[in-house]
């Protein structure tokens, strides 16, 4: 089924023919892998590039409006956090000393000024620049940080910025992964945590996705998106034979979406967003939220489908079988759980089928689907199958019906203090689930088993239908691991997500205890999971 790959943007090809001579970065000494803690799930925000490009619309108070909206909209009650900026921020030059200077015009109050606006909101803020002499923006370019890695880094990082776009125009010839280690480094040196995208486009031998993650959080794997049918699902046929490459801190990027810009039917856009979180590809949205419609941000509000997205295994989905334009996608997650996509590229109404057997899941009599569009559940003794329109997509969320995998707590067995065990919304495991009492300080507390002394995530599952968050605190053994960890809006009462964190535990026996801070209490929480490498 597979098209003949798209070759990457002409921006791109143009790129790797920028004339003249620039002396090479002098070769540095080694370097550890990344390790920057970053990045554990796929980034989730806003890219302006899509929407703007160059255009006078790209300005401060358009990035404002992003971030105020996020808010008003309950994105971030979702999971988008990252208000990202793209190429045309700055000025032609360098300042006398060096220094990058944002355009005055686009930016009177400076960057800063712009990320603590984000900051405030609760958000945080990223920026752009390119691996080369110059930006990938016209015939002129803007300076870029090739031989200014340590300056630029240091600048972003006294700006306040929380992620770097790193592209790859005017890079001279010099190799890649001496270029976009150099940045590395220095974002380590500048002491803030920066997650690093490498948006090298997978241009040059070796591929990008083979050293990444010892370089950066996530890199382009294709060359930029349009917004239709045809780029889009070419990104796919690039992006999907890459999953064993992905994990949590380093993930396939192929490239932002598209969805509500315009150019491709609801039915496709559904797909659009439905495989990126199959493979767990960065959610960054590229239209503008702030004309946001209906139909566009109940696709980006998909909790079901962005769960998926952000499950904490941090799996990339797999081919189980394609042709003929028709193909099945699984994903393992966390939970034990598998997702299915059933995608039909054809142009008419064909039916996709697979079996639970097939994605990874045998061994049960039966099997639950949760159609993660239609919400409508059914079950299956193994059988998985769905009528699946043009360009459409079907996501079930399957588990296996009446098991529980090991490393499951569910909080109905725990200590309760201000809270009732519940079964009055659907979608909990076990026999229900806790609903804690309206009061600051009502807790769960559950007494878990580690296989071994070292570090483990604990992954909670809930579900908080208001569009206010209830954080809790979080404590191992008696001594607290977080403080005010957020649980945000999950859409409804019936829509579970999870929230996880890497603790240490020891060997044994030990208690985990989720404490509401607020008058609101804490979110419905149906159970707790315990994983360790």
């Amino acid at each position: 089924m597979r098209p003949h790959r798209l070759l990457c943007s002409v921006l791109a090809t143009a790129t790797i023919a920028a004339a003249g001579t620039f002396a090479a970065l002098a070769p540095a000494a080694p370097a550890l892998a990344l390790e920057n803690g970053l990045a554990r799930t796929p980034p989730m925000g806003f890219n302006n590039w899509n929407t703007t490009q160059c255009s006078a619309t790209f300005n401060e108070a358009m990035v404002k409006g992003v971030a105020d909206s996020f808010v008003s909209l309950g994105l971030k009650d979702v999971g988008y956090q990252y208000v990202n900026i793209d190429d045309c921020w700055a000025e032609k030059t360098r300042d006398a000393s060096g220094n990058l200077v944002p355009e005055h015009t686009r930016f009177p109050h400076g960057i800063k000024s712009v990320a603590d606006y984000v900051h405030a909101k609760g958000l945080k803020f990223g920026l752009y620049t390119s691996a080369g002499t110059k930006t990938c923006n016209g015939t002129g370019g803007f300076p870029g940080g090739l031989g200014h890695e340590q300056q630029d880094a240091d600048l972003f990082a006294s700006w306040g910025v929380d992620y770097l776009k790193y592209d790859n125009c005017n890079n001279q010839g010099v190799d890649a992964q001496q270029r976009y280690k150099a940045m590395r480094d220095a974002l380590k040196k500048s002491g803030r945590p920066i997650v690093y995208s490498i948006c090298e486009w997978g241009r040059t031998d070796p591929k990008v996705w083979t050293w990444g993650a010892d370089v950066g959080n996530l890199w382009r794997t294709t060359g930029d998106i349009s917004d239709n049918w045809s780029s889009m699902i070419s990104r796919v046929h690039t992006n999907d034979d890459l999953a064993a490459y992905a994990g949590p801190g380093h993930w396939n990027d192929p490239d932002m979406l598209e969805v509500g810009n315009g150019g491709m039917t609801a039915t496709e856009y559904r797909t659009h967003f439905s495989l990126w979180a199959m493979m767990a590809a960065p959610l960054l949205i590229g239209s503008d939220v702030r004309s946001a419609s209906a139909a566009t941000q109940a696709i980006l509000k998909n909790t079901d489908v962005i769960a998926l997205d952000q499950d904490p295994l941090g799996k990339q989905a797999t081919i189980v079988s394609a042709g003929g334009g028709l193909a099945v996608y699984s994903k393992q997650l966390a939970d034990g759980d598998r997702a299915v996509a059933l995608l039909n590229e054809t142009g008419a109404t064909a039916t996709v089928s697979t079996t639970a057997s097939a994605i990874g899941l045998g061994g049960s009599p039966s099997y639950t689907l949760k159609d993660l569009w239609s919400k409508a559940t059914r079950s299956t003794t193994g059988a998985i199958s769905a009528s699946v329109p043009s360009h459409g997509t079907v996501v079930y969320r399957v588990s296996r019906a009446g098991a529980q995998p090991d490393g499951w707590y569910q909080a109905e067995d725990a200590t309760v203090a201000q809270g009732a065990v519940e079964s009055n919304h659907t979608g909990y495991t076990g026999s229900g689930f806790v609903n804690y009492d309206n009061v600051s300080g009502s807790y769960v507390q559950w007494s878990v088993t580690a296989a071994q002394a070292g570090p483990a995530t604990l992954t909670f599952r809930y579900a908080n239908g208001t569009t206010t968050g209830r954080p809790m605190d979080l404590a191992v053994n008696g001594t607290a691991v977080s403080t005010g960890h957020p649980f945000g809006g999950t859409g409804d009462w019936n829509t579970w997500q999870s929230a996880s964190l890497t603790v240490t535990l020891k060997a044994g026996a030990n208690t985990v205890r989720a404490t509401a801070t607020t008058v609101n209490g804490g979110p419905n929480v149906d159970r707790l999971e315990l994983t360790q490498p």
